[in-house]
């Protein structure tokens, strides 16, 4: 990811509630993975459980990511320091 990008991604972190709740839930989801992941044996629940998982995390990526395209498709506000022309 360029600078540029992760500039975004950190600014609507901070601003843009929906993307904050995605990235959290995201996080979540990862988290519970690597739970899964690190035991030598799923159940069969389990297996389950981390097919859902990934599906889940992706349909939340795929949302940010939809989010992240849109803001950089809306046009730049003017900035507050630029001068007025006349």
């Amino acid at each position: 990811m360029n600078e540029q990008s992760q500039d975004l991604k950190e600014l609507l972190l901070q601003t843009d509630e929906e993307f904050h709740q995605l990235a959290a839930q995201h996080h979540e989801l990862d988290d519970r993975l690597h739970q899964l992941t690190d035991k030598p044996y799923l159940s069969e629940p389990e297996q389950l459980e981390e097919v859902n998982l990934k599906k889940r995390k992706l349909q939340i990526k795929d949302r940010m990511e939809d989010i992240l395209r849109r803001r950089r498709q809306a046009p730049e506000p003017p900035s507050r320091l630029s001068p007025v022309l006349p």
